[in-house]
């Protein structure tokens, strides 16, 4: 386990904390406006009856369902497993590769793959929490006026288009302040719950374990499906650990145990206690529990708390699409980052704007929190079961756990996130469908791009040639090739191959630059490598011929920047100065096709050629100066 560099800071920093309330909480935060009113949704198709033990058995499976997945499972356990201070599932699929030699091959390979799975079902969560969170804030104006139900869709609709229009623009200058409206949010609806339970002090019975456990014994035709919705309140819990490399473990510890874990419970018991008192509320009891003067100011409130919660997913969802692309599941992407100071700040605008179209057709199409929370679950399920058995396998092949404490502490909490699963199964006809196909989408779109990316590898080192064996004959041409003066940085794949731009241009052009740089950019395991490392220079075999190979190593969540890279090096590698001012920047651009025979099934190869068409501007992706780069293409059958 290591600590990220910008983050590894002594102490628990109540700044840090409060800046992580803004970022890392606002899903699960936000959790307890929908939750209560989903599980007890007379329209739900296995609806919650509302009675006195129901309320109490609910309340009860609530708040140990928080407390073992969330409290025990992401804070107490996998939050330790980090991949040098960064957390989330592509962390774990990096730490299980890491261990393929313990795990064995083909073990490893699977766990990576139900990994990939699980980054695809947080896209899923990415389409669908904006659109619960933003809907279930703007339906508390009904019960201010009940005239207002036809204008939630349409506001709800304006509100999200807002935020994903101002997404270039980063949360660099807003984020100051999201961190303080959350404050205020849970310390808001902390009171609220307090205020119900005081009216009806009973409830805090539901602390007992024993009334979860009652209610899922001897009602289990009921408390199963209550799981389905239940599990609402611990949407965000994988938020937690994915942006755990923004703030630090502590930090978030911190935040969750002594401000988000006992607000959200005050919220949860206060509603448990408002239903028994009047179980007429069942459609709205998180606005119903705040006093009628408050109600506009709470509707204002959590529609500023879940446009927060709506942001922080947003972010997460550009973070795992980028950390993919750089990893190979995912072709290159156009990314932005919109802070100076703060690396994980970024846009994608390919990303954003198929968000956008799929918030708002959920928006269109589910037009109820209530309705969308069937599906909400699913995403959310899937993702925290792959979590847990990955983090399993990491702690007994990376950390020796013995197999008698794997299994004591994997059995019960793998048995609960089954049950959660397996209730989430029972909404499939309602709505369940749609994050599991998107999951299912997204897998099927990484796992080729993959698989294609490895069938042009061999057919591009078939094309290409061994590239010390390409230099020799550079070295030994007779007569010998003309060399003109200046710069030339061949962009390419690694150091075994010759780059088609370089091979095309002695055989067409008949000349080669005085110095040659031949780039390999790697991307490592780890989230950031340090500038003192980036790099590493071969002579190729001759020490004066003025060709080189460079390894620019970055990490996954390094932006590559060839020229500040090159900058790096000094005159003693380089076979001479290099002149990177004037330099001239040649990229090898390789055009796909559909052999005869394709090398993957038809349907899985035109999905592969599709998905090729959004990869970003290599010149632009590497920072190249654009009135410097030349492009040399070739084509290549697949």
């Amino acid at each position: 386990m290591g600590t990220h560099p910008d983050t590894g800071r002594k102490g628990l920093g109540a700044g840090l904390a409060i800046s992580a309330l803004g970022v890392v909480f606002g899903d699960i935060g936000t959790s307890p406006i929908y939750t209560m009113q989903t599980l007890f949704n007379p329209d739900d198709p296995h609806p919650v009856p509302i009675s006195h033990d129901n309320i109490y058995g609910v309340v009860s499976l609530v708040f140990w369902s928080v407390m073992l997945i969330v409290t025990i499972t992401y804070v107490s356990l996998v939050m330790r497993a980090d991949n040098d201070g960064e957390g989330g599932v592509m962390a774990l699929i990096t730490l299980v590769k890491q261990s393929s030699d313990k795990l064995g091959r083909r073990t490893a390979a699977f766990l990576a793959a139900l990994g990939i799975l699980g980054a695809a079902l947080f896209f899923g969560d990415s389409m669908i929490t904006p659109a619960i969170s933003v809907l279930s804030a703007v339906e508390g104006s009904k019960t201010i006026d009940p005239g207002l139900a036809d204008w939630v869709v349409p506001i709800t609709a304006v509100i999200i288009i807002a935020l994903f229009s101002v997404q270039h623009r980063g949360t660099a200058v807003v984020g100051k302040f999201f961190g303080p409206v959350m404050v205020v949010w849970f310390t808001v609806i902390g009171a609220c719950g307090v205020g119900g339970i005081i009216r009806e002090p009973e409830i805090l019975r539901a602390l007992n374990p024993l009334y979860a456990l009652g209610f899922m014994a001897g009602h289990f035709h009921i408390a199963f499906f209550a799981l389905a919705a239940v599990v609402l309140s611990v949407t965000g819990a994988e938020a937690l650990y994915a942006d755990m490399g923004h703030f630090g473990r502590k930090p978030i510890t911190f935040a969750w145990l002594l401000l988000v874990f006992p607000a959200c419970m005050l919220s949860y018991f206060g509603q448990g206690a408002l239903l028994l008192q009047n179980p007429s509320v069942h459609d709205a009891p998180f606005f119903l529990l705040t006093p009628e003067w408050g109600r506009l100011p709470m509707v204002l409130l959590a529609t500023a708390a879940t446009v927060i919660a709506s942001q922080a997913v947003i972010t997460g969802a550009f973070s795992v699409a980028a950390q993919a692309a750089h990893l190979g599941y995912l072709p290159r992407l156009r990314i932005l980052h919109t802070s100076a100071s703060t690396m994980g700040q970024i846009y994608v605008p390919w990303i954003n704007s198929m968000l956008l179209i799929a918030v708002l057709t959920l928006v269109f199409a589910f037009r109820s929190s209530a309705a969308l929370g069937y599906a909400y679950g699913m995403a959310v399920t899937g993702t925290i079961t792959i979590t847990t058995l990955l983090f399993l396998n990491i702690a007994r092949a990376r950390w020796d756990w013995p197999l008698w404490s794997v299994v004591a502490i994997g059995a019960p909490l793998l048995t609960v996130d089954v049950l959660f699963l397996a209730a989430n199964l029972t909404k499939l006809v309602h709505g369940a469908w749609l994050p599991l196909l998107i999951g299912l989408i997204a897998f099927t779109v990484m796992t080729t791009w993959q698989d294609g990316r490895a069938v042009v590898t061999r057919a591009r080192d078939a094309v290409e040639g061994p590239l010390r064996q390409f230099v020799e004959s550079i070295v030994t041409s007779e007569p010998p090739l003309t060399r003109v003066p200046g710069t030339a940085v061949f962009l390419n794949r690694g150091i075994e191959t010759a780059p088609l731009a370089m091979r095309a241009n002695v055989k067409y052009n008949r000349m080669l630059h005085e110095h040659v740089v031949v780039l390999s950019l790697e991307t490592a395991t780890v989230p950031r490598i340090a500038d003192g490392a980036r790099l590493a220079v071969d002579d190729l075999g001759h020490r004066d011929d003025g060709i080189i190979h460079v390894t620019a190593t970055y990490g996954y969540m390094d932006r590559p920047d060839v020229p500040a890279a090159l900058a790096l090096l000094d005159s003693a590698q380089t076979e001479g100065p290099l002149d990177l001012a004037g330099a001239t920047y040649f990229l090898s651009k390789v055009d796909l096709v559909m052999a005869k025979e394709p090398s993957m099934a038809p349907w899985r190869t035109k999905l592969f050629i599709g998905t090729s068409y959004i990869t970003s501007d290599a010149a632009a992706y590497f920072r190249l100066p654009l009135d410097r780069t030349v492009i040399l293409g070739s084509r290549i059958e697949v």
